[in-house]
């Protein structure tokens, strides 16, 4: 590890009971169970103890216990040899259940698919997770075909978010599942995927760290689809490094470059004229305390126009969505058929959206990204990452959400803003908490780099989150308690 990470990462390194277990990240369990503070068996019997009394049926699709038990007794005889598989070797992760997992069904939260026939193997980042040492705790709830920005399920429930005890507020989407996991200690990291913002809205919502890798990076072999282009796989975790770890593994490389690269050599560019509409007023004012706290560490602040942004929202305003365009193409025969009636209506009213695209309307916003991806990634140097807050709001309340559709579409386009921004532009991004907004509920700053630069944004990432997190932001709170049912509760 580099010297500039910091010392919290280690805090828990020599501990030797299963106190405070839950609130370890990835690295550090890893660590522990290096020294020999616990075993890889009594980890996963653990997580899978806390999963079984969290109260919240939502969160888990399917729980592997069985898999999870025969991979912590391999994991600890590794261990016993000294011979394990690299730093995450015997560390718990849950799975989006729109990866395959080897004997279980993919459901990528619809009925449709519910009845399927179980995998054959695992996804190929799966595997990767697999052969890293990753013990897998069973497959997480989202959105009907990741085609949510909010996280609600009406087939198999809706994750409800931590930080709030009393109202039912939305996990964001679609790694809905994965993420209130995380934050509720019931895994120390999850798989998810992002086509629109769906690894770093939840993790915006439940105070996590997120990454959105560049398009083609993680290998999408066994992952039901929704967009073929847009598409990509990450991790949430509680922080940065182990964003990096986990990157490295879903890449098939076991040793992940840990070192940070220092604010002083970095440009932040925020654009004057995009991302700011409508944000909540607590909402800016921590995107405007990070951007500080990130000038004095060293960085150079520049604010201007990006007329790639602005443009590209005109497009896709004129012509359509191109999510839209390729979930109409793989999932015609579903919402053109009976099948649509046991489908989420409001899934099937954003695929058929797809349907009204012509040719020409589709090949105009595939040559416009083509030639606004190339102008931006000319534009950003290695040393320069785009700065906005991820979501303008905190975890907005259930209820209305779900009572009404123009509701949910309304509020869903405003979350996906700033974050569809950079799938459109094939940027790679990342997620990071920065303080607490309205109702004492997490904020979060999103940083972006040129598609293909995901190294670069990771290594700066590590420095941001040690500038914000040692300068006084008030931290988030990791939700490991057991959930309580009170007012509010579902």
């Amino acid at each position: 590890m580099g010297s500039g990470l910091s010392a919290a990462r280690t805090k828990h390194t020599t501990m030797n009971t299963l106190t405070g277990l839950s609130g370890l990240t990835a690295l550090e369990l890893g660590r522990l169970l290096a020294e020999g503070g616990t075993d890889p068996v009594t980890v996963a019997e653990y997580f899978l103890g806390r999963i079984e009394g969290a109260a919240d049926d939502a969160i888990f699709t399917q729980v592997t216990a069985d898999r999870a038990l025969r991979e912590a007794r391999a994991s600890a005889a590794r261990y016993r040899e000294k011979a394990p598989l690299g730093p995450l070797d015997g560390v718990p992760v849950a799975i989006k259940d729109l990866f395959d997992i080897e004997g279980i069904v993919t459901t990528a939260g619809s009925k449709v698919l519910a009845g399927g026939v179980p995998a054959l193997r695992d996804a190929a980042c799966v595997a990767n997770l697999r052969d890293a040492g990753m013990i897998c705790l069973g497959k997480t709830n989202m959105p009907e075909l990741a085609y949510s920005g909010l996280g609600l399920n009406p087939h198999f429930g809706t994750p409800r978010n931590p930080f709030d005890r009393k109202c039912a507020r939305a996990p964001g989407g679609s790694t809905s599942g994965g993420a209130v996991a995380v934050a509720r200690g019931l895994a120390p990291c999850a798989l998810g995927t992002d086509t629109g913002g769906s690894i770093r809205i939840p993790a915006a919502f439940n105070g996590l760290a997120g990454f959105k890798s560049s398009e083609g990076r993680i290998d999408k072999l066994g992952v039901v689809a929704l967009s073929f282009t847009l598409d990509t796989v990450g991790p949430l975790a509680r922080d940065v490094a182990d964003c990096i770890a986990l990157d490295a593994v879903l890449g098939a490389a076991l040793v992940p470059e840990m070192v940070p690269a220092g604010l002083s050599g970095l440009t932040v560019f925020v654009s004057e004229t995009f991302g700011f509409d409508n944000l909540e007023e607590a909402v800016e004012n921590n995107f405007r305390r990070s951007l500080a706290l990130l000038s004095n560490a060293g960085a150079r602040m520049e604010y201007g126009e990006m007329p790639e942004f602005e443009e590209i929202e005109r497009i896709t305003s004129d012509h359509g969505a191109l999510s839209a365009a390729e979930a109409y193409f793989l999932y015609r025969e579903w919402v053109e058929s009976p099948k649509a009636a046991v489908m989420d209506g409001r899934v099937v009213q954003r695929i058929l959206g797809g349907k009204a695209m012509s040719a020409f309307d589709l090949l105009s916003v595939l040559e416009g990204r083509r030639r606004l991806i190339a102008s931006l990634n000319e534009k950003l140097g290695a040393n320069t990452l785009v700065a906005m807050p991820t979501s303008p709001i905190v975890a907005p309340e259930l209820a209305p959400l779900e009572a009404d559709d123009s509701a949910f579409f309304a509020v869903n386009r405003r979350v996906l803003r700033n974050t569809n921004l950079g799938n459109l532009l094939g940027l790679c991004g990342l997620a990071l908490p920065n303080g607490i907004g309205e109702h004492g509920l997490p904020s979060s700053i999103m940083l972006y780099a040129g598609g293909g630069r995901d190294d670069h944004l990771l290594r700066y990432g590590l420095s941001v989150e040690e500038a914000i997190a040692s300068q006084g932001t008030e931290s988030v709170p990791v939700q490991t308690e057991r959930f309580q049912t009170g007012s509010g509760q579902e």
